[in-house]
């Protein structure tokens, strides 16, 4: 079962990502370190495939 984009956009935010807006159902995610993540999207949808990949590398890279 696919996770939600709630769930991706709050382990962004729990590891130091901030939202720097975004237009329409786009929002990107700048982390103190450079990494950056667009999730498209409502908070409601299933997230994609991709989506949940660069979240997981985005989160990667921001803790090494």
């Amino acid at each position: 079962m696919p996770r939600k984009v709630r769930e991706l956009i709050r382990d962004l935010v729990r590891a130091g990502f901030v939202d720097r807006g975004g237009k329409g159902s786009h929002r990107n995610y700048l982390h103190p370190r450079g990494v950056r993540i667009t999730i498209s999207g409502g908070l409601g949808d299933d997230a994609k495939p991709y989506q949940e990949r660069d979240a997981a590398k985005a989160l990667r890279e921001a803790q090494s």
